[in-house]
């Protein structure tokens, strides 16, 4: 799909559409604040215990709240208190955390606490955390709490397994417990150096009410209860999502904190500081998961903010990194960031086809990673908007290393190694075979919409002259998820956006404790596991830095994923957007920006 010509654009601009100018304009006579936009791939729900989507967690960390939060302007990052009454306590050997909340936090109404006001308490935050370990969620996070090892609750877990009956929330356990109304205690197997990084993480590690889930049972995904400051007003699935601002939200001020050296972050804080926060009233979200009608909803005025400009679209808007004349004449404000993220493809280890560690199944995925053109994939596809990525590790975090390389496009030697190890073509009919004679045909998932299918079609032509042939596997991205935990997908394609500063956690989808979760390749290897370990438990240093190389140096060497690319990303935002930046890791924004509601009304005559 090409990007619209000029007129097309000026055109699209003047086709306003009646239902957005009077929903903007009856919230202008209400008084109230409005901020819409739209995600480009559906949500699965809002129980944290049941979610990892990147969709999700954008608006469950706006539902929830956790101990702790990232400062909005300080960067690289800096963490500080939230519902936590003070930073936490630690012990030497980051093996106890204690934590102390502050008093007089309230979980927005809602009919699970029958009219009463319902308090916020350190049993709050232990209930949350055991439902990752109760068998009925079937939590993708499992894995990555497991991994804290915090003591005690594995038992828990095994007894419910073991005897079929109910979780048993109520057991008491050493290492996550409620010492007093206003106090909580972690205590670990191992060292946990950066346990803070999950306590400032909302989006899945948020309080939760015991007396909500009870009332709500196996439909929570549709009855997010929280302390934060927005509430969950309406849902569509996959269409449209409304928050609105909790009324019971106590007084939280805006009170961020800048580097030095940032004139446009001081500049922010000077206009904002005292405000109290959140500044909008209402957040609506919609789901428009092709990128012409996406794009078009910007231009129309339907969104007012242009979270991730559609890459197709990036020549007609920032043409050369400058925004377009169109643009600039009506105030558009433009933000790039090479983002903390990666894409990537990866292949089922379990799968007879391109699974398995011999030689031969190393030097197919090797071979179709050989014979991945990154550079036409960035000119083409992300329209110059990306960076090469050449391991798991991304950029701004911990562990990533922009001189760390592999091997790049490079199909002479793709099909040498193809040649080597029997994947020839016996019958003359241009596909190769596999060493045994049999077929070989990669089947490749992929999602209904334009980009992917852009994307399918440079997967096939370099597949093609590799001499592999190639069937895709159309489903909703939902669907696709779903199947890929359950080892049933060949090949995928996937992003990864960091959620913490913290570049271990970009090696949970090789570790063999996150299969079925993060580490959907299935992939299990011994001495990655160990390293992986190791990094987990050892702090910040030279000794951790050397561990990350070894762990990538394993993954090259058994290419269970293909890394494609960094993105560059740019957000665009209509001038009554005050205050957006794009936070260091995606969550918590809304609560940030301000609407003038009354420009905003007027841009609609």
């Amino acid at each position: 799909m090409s990007a619209f010509s000029r007129r097309e654009t000026l055109k699209a601009l003047s086709a306003l559409p009646l239902a957005a100018s009077s929903s903007v304009q009856a919230s202008a006579q209400s008084g109230q604040k409005v901020l819409r936009y739209a995600f480009e791939v559906a949500e699965t729900g809002f129980d944290p215990a049941a979610i990892n989507d990147l969709y999700s967690r954008i608006v469950t960390s706006h539902i929830f709240e956790s101990p702790y939060c990232y400062d909005y302007l300080a960067r690289p990052y800096e963490i500080r208190p939230a519902s936590a009454d003070s930073m936490p306590e630690v012990s030497a050997d980051f093996r106890v955390w204690i934590v102390r909340l502050k008093r007089g936090i309230y979980f927005q109404n809602d009919a699970a606490f029958k009219g009463a006001r319902r308090e916020l308490v350190a049993a709050d935050y232990v209930y949350a955390y055991k439902r990752f370990f109760d068998p009925r969620w079937k939590s993708p996070l499992l894995a990555s709490l497991a991994d804290l090892k915090i003591v005690g609750v594995a038992a828990l877990r095994e007894s419910a397994l073991k005897g079929k009956q109910a979780f048993d929330y109520d057991t008491p356990i050493e290492g996550l417990r409620a010492l007093d109304r206003y106090t909580i205690r972690f205590e670990f197997g191992d060292p946990n150096p950066r346990f803070d990084e999950a306590l400032a993480d909302a989006s899945l590690y948020g309080a939760v009410a015991r007396e909500v889930v009870e009332m709500y049972g196996d439909t929570m995904m549709a009855h997010p209860v929280g302390t934060g400051p927005f509430r969950l007003a309406e849902w569509r699935r996959s269409s449209r999502i409304v928050l609105e601002r909790n009324p019971t939200y106590r007084e939280v001020f805006y009170d961020a904190h800048p580097n030095p050296e940032d004139v446009e972050g001081h500049a922010l804080r000077a206009k904002f500081k005292g405000r109290r926060l959140p500044m909008v009233d209402r957040v609506e979200v919609s789901i428009i998961e092709e990128v012409q009608p996406r794009w078009l909803s910007f231009l129309n005025k339907q969104s007012d903010v242009s979270w991730q400009l559609p890459f197709d679209f990036v020549n007609t808007a920032v043409p050369n990194g400058k925004l377009a004349p169109f643009l600039a004449k009506q105030n558009v404000q433009m933000y790039r960031v090479l983002a903390s993220d990666i894409t990537l493809s990866y292949f089922n280890m379990e799968d007879p086809i391109v699974g398995g560690y011999t030689p031969d199944k190393v030097a197919l995925r090797r071979a179709i990673g050989l014979s991945t053109d990154i550079d036409q994939e960035i000119r083409l596809y992300w329209r110059g908007q990306a960076v090469p990525a050449h391991s798991g590790l991304m950029p701004n975090i911990v562990g990533y290393d922009k001189e760390y390389l592999v091997p790049g496009h490079d199909l002479p030697h793709a099909r040498a190694l193809l040649d080597t190890y029997g994947y020839i073509d016996r019958d003359g009919d241009g596909w190769r075979e596999q060493p045994d004679g049999s077929a070989l045909l990669l089947q490749w998932a992929t999602t209904p919409d334009q980009r992917a299918r852009q994307r399918d079609e440079l997967r096939r032509k370099d597949l093609t002259a590799l001499g592999i042939r190639v069937e895709f596997v159309t489903a909703k991205w939902p669907e696709n998820l779903k199947s890929a935990r359950a080892g049933k997908l060949m090949a995928w394609n996937l992003g990864y956006s960091a959620a913490s500063p913290d570049g271990r956690l970009s090696l949970d989808i090789m570790a063999t404790s996150h299969k079925g979760g993060q580490n959907l390749a299935r992939f299990e290897h011994k001495e990655f596991d160990r390293v992986y370990n190791l990094i987990r438990t050892l702090p910040n240093g030279p000794e951790r830095e050397r561990l990350f190389y070894e762990a990538k140096r394993i993954i090259s060497a058994y290419v269970p994923y293909k890394y494609h690319v960094h993105r560059i990303l740019t957000d665009l935002a209509w001038p009554w957007v005050i205050g957006f930046r794009r936070p260091p890791f995606w969550r918590d924004w809304w609560v940030y920006v301000d609407i003038d509601a009354e420009m905003q009304a007027k841009a609609f005559g």
